[in-house]
């Protein structure tokens, strides 16, 4: 079985993805580490080197690598991974557990501003323009995010309450 967890950057996917898999005694796996450990670069070292057309090419060649394992998994991809190329179908093609963790703009905005220099695409924005831009992008990327099997809501729950949640959903 497969479980595959997207959503927007600080949304806690990697987190909540670790406490399912311990759950479950399956593997887990976080798709930026994977692809970090495997070119021994960060993500930032790569979208600032190569670009973000490179790194996507890169980002979905090693996602088909790991949906293609034939272990139990539970995935946690990167914010944008769903949407581009062809990630989402090929997520819904390889699992029905794709989840969406949902989560609000003004809790991405309190996560992420302390985590601005870790994240390449939000690093050059002041603590004021994060929050139109979380929006905005949050609403350009929910077509692909809703497109996962299921929807949980990331609200005043804690970690375990999203992992008993999901245990709950599996099919």
């Amino acid at each position: 079985m497969k479980i595959v967890l997207v959503g927007y950057m600080g949304s806690g996917k990697t987190t909540i993805g670790k406490l399912v898999a311990k759950a479950l005694e399956f593997n887990f796996l976080d798709l930026d580490e994977y692809i970090e450990k495997t070119e021994k670069k960060s993500v930032s070292d790569i979208f600032s080197e190569k670009g973000e057309v490179y790194f996507r090419k890169m980002e979905n060649f090693y996602l088909n690598e790991l949906l293609a394992i034939d272990d139990d998994l539970v995935l946690s991809v990167g914010g944008g991974t769903p949407c581009f190329g062809s990630n989402m179908q090929d997520i819904n093609k390889a699992t029905l557990n794709s989840f969406y963790i949902r989560v609000s703009i003004s809790d991405l905005t309190d996560r992420l501003v302390s985590q601005k220099a870790k994240r390449p695409l939000i690093a050059h924005l002041s603590e004021d323009e994060l929050p139109e831009f979380i929006a905005k992008h949050l609403f350009e990327r929910s077509y692909f995010y809703n497109q996962a099997h299921k929807t949980v809501y990331n609200y005043n729950k804690t970690p375990d309450e999203l992992k008993e949640e999901i245990l709950k959903l599996l099919v």
